[in-house]
């Protein structure tokens, strides 16, 4: 017999001879490198095909659970719900206590109505309610919406023919006609967009509400049309590539310009039925926010700063100016919110049985700007998230958070100062810089570790000032360009021609600003408490 050691030799020799043989070595490297990347791209498919597999499982184990806890609720002698979940402030009217809240912003307006009618029977000796302001808020209505028809069919037709161009199969020579021509029908579909509006409103001298109407449905459209060819367009180019991916339908897109959403998909949820009561019921209360904003206006802030700017300019007054308007400040806000967000999207999500209805969240109850942010109006803030934040993100490779955020802030704030711009007819950047200066620090400094009761309450406080900030100098600024024009000559303001009294009102003019008092005319008429529309105009 062999010595043990020698046996050990001859069997680590056979191994050794079975794992590595000479005659396949040099192809062995070539043909594990190739295997190794086949394997890879398999098991990534693999893992795609497993992820798709478990997440389809999972959300048929959620329907079926939902279906049966649905199935075992009439047992407590309840109906089925015949829609889905409404929005969260149609859920809390169901409370009586939020219900109750409600009623006194009704009896707060019966009370101005009721004031109003009192202060015409003292001053007038007429028992009739007049709604100045409200007409001349919404002057030139029938213009505004002559001019938004031309809008809307740009966005109609543009964006859609302009992709059905770049998607149309043709030769290269062909199929660049066709993508040059979309892209001129997209250029054109800008362009009228851009300048019509703001044509119209300064031809034509638009008052705030009918321009605000134009503004926001420029916005609208704009950010619409741009969802639209942002989602669509990847597939288009994939399908060029050799992926076969269908068009989305004209009926789909139709219906997108009109459902309260700005992230286009070719399917939305849908309800089974329209309850026209509630359609009639929210159209009823944004009717009612506008009238009560019309009344906060003329009875809070009309007399107010009409008279302040007859006055000579000094810090006491305007830090009282400010905090004199920050309770109509925030009853603009919530009436805003209220009107817009809630009954405006709701009414419109019924009529086109739009499922989705989450339109906002619980903002009030942040405890920090970042939640704030997201919450106050979902519908704006998944489309700068979607288009601004992950493509910013994508564009800078992923990494750079802060300047994605930070993008977010600066489109936001650059919108808003156009739309207050748009609306008032005059650059006075109070909006931006609210947004930018304090806003996005104050976005970094309370974030989402940040809870508890007091954080709420030092919310609605910076809530409160701000709005404060933005009525007083956006008032001040009105009726500082409509007391002491700017001549646009000389940049100077344009005095009548007896100076002798507004000569000493005109020392302290400063480029048209809040800071220049009233031209006491023979045709200028003191401030009324019951003709606030006659005040604005002058």
């Amino acid at each position: 017999m062999e010595p043990r050691a020698a046996q050990l030799r001859k069997r680590a020799g056979s191994r050794r001879g079975q794992e590595d043989p000479p005659s396949r070595e040099g192809n062995t490297e070539v043909l594990g490198g190739l295997d190794l990347v086949q394997w890879t791209q398999h098991m990534e498919v693999v893992k795609m095909q497993l992820l798709e597999q478990a997440q389809r499982q999972l959300l048929e184990l959620l329907d079926q659970a939902i279906s049966e806890a649905v199935q075992s609720y009439p047992s407590q002698g309840r109906p089925l719900p015949s829609v889905p979940p409404d929005s969260l402030s149609t859920e809390l009217m169901q409370v009586q206590h939020f219900r109750t809240i409600y009623h006194m912003f009704i009896a707060g307006l019966c009370v101005f109505i009721i004031s109003t009618l009192a202060i015409d029977f003292i001053d007038e000796g007429r028992l009739l309610l007049e709604f100045d302001l409200l007409i001349f808020s919404f002057g030139q209505l029938p213009l505004a919406l002559m001019a938004w028809v031309p809008m809307f069919l740009s966005t109609l037709l543009g964006p859609y023919q302009s992709l059905r161009l770049w998607a149309r199969p043709q030769a290269a020579g062909a199929w660049t006609l066709g993508a040059g021509l979309g892209c001129v029908l997209l250029a054109a579909h800008t362009a009228v967009l851009g300048l019509l509006p703001v044509h119209v409103a300064a031809k034509y001298q638009l008052p705030p509400a009918s321009s605000c109407i134009l503004v926001f449905e420029q916005v609208r459209l704009l950010m619409k049309s741009y969802s639209f060819l942002r989602e669509t367009m990847p597939g288009i180019f994939r399908a060029k590539g050799g992926e076969g991916v269908r068009a989305p339908s004209f009926s789909s897109y139709l219906y997108f310009l009109f459902c309260p959403t700005l992230i286009y998909r070719e399917t939305y949820p849908r309800t089974p039925n329209i309850r026209w009561n509630y359609v009639a019921k929210n159209f009823a209360q944004a009717l009612g926010c506008i009238l009560y904003a019309c009344f906060i206006l003329g009875r809070l802030c009309v007399p107010v700063f009409a008279n302040m700017s007859r006055e000579p300019f000094s810090t006491r007054a305007l830090v009282l100016s400010v905090m004199h308007a920050t309770l109509p400040g925030i009853f603009m806000l919530l009436l805003i919110f209220f009107a817009f967000l809630h009954c405006w999207l709701n009414a419109f999500a019924e009529m086109l049985r739009f499922g989705d209805r989450m339109f906002y969240r619980d903002w009030w109850n942040s405890t920090s700007f970042s939640n704030y942010y997201r919450t106050w109006n979902v519908v704006v803030h998944d489309w700068l998230y979607s288009y601004v934040y992950q493509d910013g993100l994508w564009l800078l490779g992923g990494q750079a958070r802060g300047a994605a955020m930070l993008g977010v802030f600066l489109v936001s704030a650059v919108v808003h100062e156009y739309i207050f711009c748009f609306v008032l007819g005059f650059f006075y950047p109070v909006m931006l810089i609210l947004f930018l200066v304090i806003g996005g620090p104050m976005n970094f400094m309370m974030h989402d570790r940040h809870t508890g009761p007091a954080w709420n309450v030092l919310m609605w406080t910076m809530l409160f000032l701000g709005q404060g900030i933005q009525v007083s100098l956006y008032c001040q600024e009105w009726y500082a360009r409509r007391h002491c024009p700017l001549s646009q000559s000389s940049g100077h303001p344009h005095c009548p021609d007896d100076t002798t009294k507004f000569f000493s009102a005109c020392q302290t003019w400063d480029q048209g600003s809040s800071l220049c008092t009233p031209r006491p005319s023979s045709e200028a008429r003191a401030p009324s408490m019951h003709d606030p529309a006659r005040e604005l105009q002058d």
